[in-house]
């Protein structure tokens, strides 16, 4: 029977004209399981759903101490959650401390809410780690009662949440019998979300809220179509500045911070009729990220343009249209940033999707389609991380001595742990003691040592500031801060080392939508004036790169095999069926390989569809079989979806290049020396606390941090190739950067099946990839005019014209 509502709350619901949903009230009846994922659509009252049970069951305040933890990915999201929660306990009177505790937060408040924790304290999982390495922490999480996890498809595809069980499998021990929620609005495999967040082996119950009504999704129409290479969208500016104008609030997302600096320059721009427009992201100091979230919370703002930084579940005033420019490249990250319009469960999100170039117009019509299907794509979770779990020993270390029996046990019922080895942990932690055979000698990696009774404690006490100032499995770029030059100058944000090292006095450049000038380097702080300048060079961000999931890579491949395509424009049906005539499109069963000359150099492209690191990554393997078959390869230049190469001699037998058995062995070998290695190991190492970057006398910057972990790393090479930091790094390049298992995915689904087809030209496929490798390098007010006449040129190469 449904648990009804107190009559305190039942007032408050009819008072503002609500109805408890159905899955609100399931949340209600199930409160006191173990373990509840909540799959809910954005908008429909997931985060009220999470805390309702807590606000009943602390209305009548009784209870001392703090009874719910929330834990969200984003610091924003939590502030966030605060003011809205904020509102019921106000407007109910509710006897309720709600506080919310970021790396934002006050150092005062922080040591306060230790001694006197809130209610209800909404953190990071970086933040909830730092609170646990604490030796007071079985005092503060005592009476905990309930913990929620928000956005927890988000937290399971990162580091941050195999950090986060770990923190959970600890409060268990302080406060046994723990209820966890999760909370999201895209899962693809709820099973497997469920065994990532429950406490194993405990079940996890799974409530599948009404989807509610469709999104009202589509194509944006514009004039001109997209450019066959790179894009960024700018040729949408005059049909995405009409959709602002039509709209109350427009969120404009970008997939990585440099193109969204480009649109938004070019947006600015066009803008004659001065409608307020903001940016948001990342890399944007947090002064004028606030400022621009407070003017989108009082609906100041017709349209900001942003990135992921945007994405997460926080209600941001009015908005009304989403526009995605640029392929989504992943449907679950599409439908999350659709939510972000009519967040409000009745009405349909309405968003528009602008393609950056001609491929990604099938590219975004496969993600309509998987959207309207509810055909969300995920990548299958791994085992939890070592790095991560090395470095959860050394928190563990700081809170007072363990038994290694006990962190065993308790470590395994992390969902992501769940079948850790004991040789495997007992291997962490042997390198959380010593650093391994080859480091034992060094005083400074001698951090544990065991007690007669067993137990294990910090060897020096004062190491414990130490590793807190470094816990995290965020890695951070190599950047430096930007700051208007002059006492007192206002910060804009940060820039790649790199790109700062690139910088003459007199260069300028975009950042936070404005254009400065580089004036100088102090102290670590790039300087910078104001400058009226309307063609900067671009701050280079790294943001996140995304590559295409594998479930979209194969709709595309399914709607290459139709017979037409009256659902795309007609620009782009008359590419594809030019290419079926010329030579082929690419299948999911069978490998196409095009050999063709172009230029007076000998081209191979190959069509894997394996996403962007995995094609990088083969066209390193292949040029290096091809240099050993005498080909003489030149350079090649990858997508998401091909690979190109070019060269002197035409490839005439592609089967002897594909085998897995060739093209593993080619990447150890290539791996053992090579960049990708040494940058895995710094993330890796830095997680697992062997390299620090923040200590109590000053933070090392990027090129410090790199010659250190560059001289660890060739000392183990050499001396102790089978030390555990590089097993770790090996796993995670295979996984991360180079991502061979999407290449064995690749290999396992064609089975033996190559098409090598050789052509008289550039097919019109490829003909794009050549525009990616930059064969116009020039730089200027001619530069767009010169790249459309080299696509005009390559296009009548391969047979078609707009």
């Amino acid at each position: 029977m449904p648990a009804p509502l107190p009559p305190l709350f039942a007032d408050w619901f009819a008072a503002r004209g609500w109805q408890v949903h159905p899955h609100q009230q399931a949340m209600l009846d199930r409160a006191d399981a173990p373990a509840l994922l909540l799959v809910a659509p954005t908008g429909g009252g997931k985060t009220l759903a999470g805390f309702l049970p807590s606000l009943i069951e602390l209305a009548d305040g009784t209870h001392a101490g703090l009874h719910t933890l929330y834990v969200s990915p984003l610091k924003a999201l939590a502030a966030d959650i605060r003011r809205n929660l904020s509102i019921p306990v106000a407007e109910m009177g509710l006897p309720i401390r709600i506080e919310d505790r970021t790396g934002d937060t006050p150092a005062s408040r922080k040591k306060r809410q230790r001694a006197d924790p809130p209610h209800i304290l909404l953190t990071t999982p970086e933040s909830l780690a730092l609170l646990t390495s604490y030796e007071d922490a079985p005092k503060m999480f005592a009476g905990l009662s309930r913990v929620v996890l928000d956005e927890i498809h988000a937290l399971s595809e990162s580091k941050r949440g195999d950090q986060l069980m770990l923190a959970l499998a600890q409060l268990e021990k302080f406060a046994p019998g723990l209820r966890r929620v999760g909370l999201s609005a895209t899962v693809d495999d709820p099973e497997s979300i469920g065994r990532f967040m429950a406490r194993h082996p405990d079940p996890v119950e799974i409530l599948q809220a009404d989807p509610g009504p469709a999104p009202d999704i589509a194509m944006l129409e514009t004039d001109t179509p997209p450019p066959w290479a790179g894009g960024g969208g700018v040729h949408a500016i005059p049909a995405v500045l009409e959709q602002v104008r039509r709209h109350r609030t427009t969120l404009i997302f970008h997939n990585t911070r440099a193109q969204a600096e480009i649109f938004f320059h070019h947006l600015w721009l066009a803008n004659e009729e001065g409608l307020p427009i903001g940016i948001h992201h990342g890399s944007l100091a947090r002064e004028q990220r606030e400022r621009v979230e407070a003017a989108m919370v009082a609906g100041d703002l017709r349209a900001i343009v942003c990135t992921g930084s945007l994405d997460l579940g926080i209600d941001w005033g009015d908005v009304d249209l989403v526009i995605q420019v640029g392929a989504p490249k992943n449907v679950k990250r599409l439908v999350q940033r659709i939510g972000r319009a009519n967040h409000r469960y009745s009405a349909p999100s309405k968003a528009l999707l602008v393609p950056a170039n001609r491929f990604e117009i099938v590219e975004c019509q496969a993600a309509l389609e998987a959207v309207m299907e509810h055909d969300l794509d995920g990548e299958p979770r791994g085992p939890g991380p070592r790095d991560v779990l090395c470095q959860h020993i050394l928190i563990a270390a700081c809170a007072g001595p363990f038994s290694a029996d006990d962190l065993f046990a308790e470590m395994t019922t992390a969902g992501p742990y769940a079948n850790l080895t004991r040789p495997e942990f007992d291997a962490c932690l042997s390198f959380c003691a010593t650093g391994g055979y080859a480091l034992r000698a060094y005083d400074r990696w001698q951090r544990l040592k065991q007690r007669p009774d067993g137990h294990w404690h910090l060897r020096d006490p004062r190491a414990a500031q130490r590793i807190r100032m470094n816990i995290g499995t965020i890695q951070d770029t190599d950047t430096l801060k930007v700051r208007l030059k002059g006492r007192g100058g206002r910060p804009l944000g940060e820039v790649e080392e790199g790109f700062a090292a690139s910088l003459t006095p007199g260069d300028t450049f975009l950042i936070g939508g404005q254009i400065v000038r580089y004036e100088g380097l102090r102290e670590l702080t790039v300087e910078v004036t104001r400058h009226a300048s309307r063609k900067p060079k671009v701050a280079v961000f790294m943001g996140t790169k995304f590559a295409s999931s594998t479930r979209l890579q194969d709709r595309i491949l399914r709607m290459f095999q139709q017979q037409d395509w009256p659902e795309l424009p007609e620009h782009t049906r008359d590419w594809l069926k030019l290419q079926r005539d010329v030579s082929r499109l690419p299948r999911r069963d069978r490998l196409l390989v095009e050999s063709f000359p172009h230029d007076g150099r000998e081209h191979t492209c190959v069509y894997g569809f394996a996403g962007r690191n995995a094609q990088q990554t083969l066209g390193l393997l292949l040029t290096r079989r091809m240099e050993d078959n005498g080909l003489n390869p030149l350079g090649f230049v990858a997508t998401d979806y091909a690979t190109l190469i070019w060269g002197l001699e035409p490839l005439r037998d592609a089967a002897a290049l594909f085998a897995r058995e060739t093209l593993l062995d080619g990447l150890e070998t290539w791996l053992a020396g090579n960049a990708v290695m040494k940058r895995t190991f710094r993330a890796s190492a830095t997680i697992a606390g062997l390299i620090e970057r923040n200590t109590p006398s000053a933070r090392k910057n990027g090129r410090q941090a790199t010659f250190s972990s560059d001289i660890l790393y060739d000392t183990l090479a050499r001396y102790d190739p089978d030390h555990l930091l590089m097993q770790i790094t090996r796993e995670e390049a295979m996984r991360g950067l180079v991502d061979f298992g999407r290449i064995e995915h690749m290999i396992e689904r064609i089975e033996g099946r190559i098409d090598l087809i050789r052509l008289d030209r550039v097919s019109p496929l490829a003909a794009p990839m050549l525009l990616e490798v930059g064969k116009v390098p020039v730089a200027g007010a001619g530069q767009e005019r010169l790249v459309a006449e080299e696509a005009a040129r390559l296009m009548q190469v391969a047979g078609l014209q707009d």
